[in-house]
């Protein structure tokens, strides 16, 4: 007895292409989207607290000492008194607490009272923080100080539930927030007001932007100010005498500056997507490609072997395969020089090129000299 069995196997690969064009032309910005003012920035805050009223999902006393250590020396704090380093409390099973490390970023010019988001993150062993309620946990900043304090019900975007075996899992259960979990304790000094001088930082460096950006304020501000672009970064200028205690109206007025923002020439792959974004400042000096497709098909037949009457053999499938190669011809494109990247695309699409193969014939022309741009591969 025979039985054939054909399988054929397919993979297909969506990508994207984009390309930034038409030439020759300049985005215009505000200087707000593209710098930041020196000085004025979050600060970022950290803590090490205790999630409580878990469901069993907390830590494993036995292996996170820490988290009962926490708990007794909090509860110390609280009137009971209980020796954490005793033998019989580094044995209790809370599974119903979880340790954590608490993260929030505490914004410029916030002060006492304000309230921000908290983010919560199982320290030990702990399968979810669903349900949990953060204690009360001080947060500090690089300089060890304390600038706020967080406490309230944890919200996860995730869950977890099932059997030993059989389990299902959703985003990240061990990780929460606390949306306006901490409250604003002390604030940090920004001598903002009163500045003789404002400095410009550029979020990119590019030497033309900068030059553009100061000969904007410039004009904006008159000579008094004497701007000056420090280096591809910075840009430097000194407050008027109709703004100086007024810095607010100041930066109001620069932030709405529209500046005409320059670009590198790049190319950016994303190899695991096939997503290739180019800008429009990418060309390509006179060049040959050419470029040819290979196919491998791979066929399996499955034979059934029976084995003869009365004897000791037993039934079998023997798979066959049979492999192909198809080597489809060759297409030769020229590009003369000055051609732009969209002149490319539009050629390579013409013979068939898909955008995993942009990627390489990209990489080819690199190599060869030939692609005035940048490539970046993330």
């Amino acid at each position: 007895m025979k039985s054939v069995l054909s399988r054929v196997v397919s993979v297909v690969v969506v990508s994207v292409v984009i390309v930034l064009s038409p030439l020759h032309v300049v985005s215009a910005a505000r200087i707000k989207d593209i710098a930041t003012i020196q000085g004025v920035r979050e600060n970022q805050l950290i803590g090490y607290g205790l999630v409580v009223g878990l469901s069993g999902t907390g830590d494993k006393g036995e292996k996170t000492i820490f988290t009962n250590q926490s708990l007794l020396n909090m509860l110390k704090n609280m009137g009971m008194q209980s020796d954490p380093n005793d033998a019989t409390a580094t044995k209790l099973k809370l599974k119903n607490v979880a340790a954590v490390i608490v993260t929030a970023k505490l914004p410029t010019f916030a002060q006492p009272g304000r309230r921000i988001d908290v983010s919560v993150s199982s320290l030990g062993d702990a399968t979810s923080l669903q349900g949990g309620t953060l204690l009360m946990t001080p947060l500090k900043g690089a300089d060890r100080q304390v600038y706020a304090v967080a406490q309230g019900s944890v919200s996860v975007g995730g869950f977890i539930g099932g059997v030993t075996g059989s389990t299902i899992q959703k985003n990240h259960p061990t990780v929460g927030m606390i949306s306006d979990g901490a409250i604003v304790e002390k604030a940090v000094g920004v001598p903002f007001a009163y500045k003789e001088a404002v400095t410009v930082s550029l979020r990119e460096d590019d030497f033309t932007t900068a030059m553009r950006v100061s000969e904007a304020i410039d004009h904006k501000l008159g000579p008094e100010s004497e701007t000056v672009a420090v280096d591809a970064r910075t840009v430097q200028f000194k407050v008027p005498d109709k703004y100086k205690g007024r810095l607010v109206d100041l930066m109001a007025t620069i932030e709405g500056i529209p500046i005409d923002v320059d670009q590198h020439a790049k190319v950016v792959f994303n190899e695991r997507t096939g997503t290739i974004v180019m800008g429009n400042h990418v060309t390509i000096s006179d060049v040959a490609v050419s470029h040819g497709n290979v196919v491998i098909k791979v066929e399996t037949e499955t034979e059934i072997s029976q084995p003869l009457p009365f004897s000791f053999g037993e039934t079998e499938v023997v798979p066959k395969s049979k492999t192909t190669i198809e080597e489809e011809r060759p297409n030769v494109i020229h590009l003369k020089g000055g051609t732009t990247i969209g002149d490319l695309v539009n050629a390579l699409n013409d013979i068939g090129v898909s955008p995993r193969d942009l990627i390489s014939i990209l990489q080819t022309i690199k190599a060869a000299g030939a692609l005035k741009a940048e490539l970046e591969i993330i």
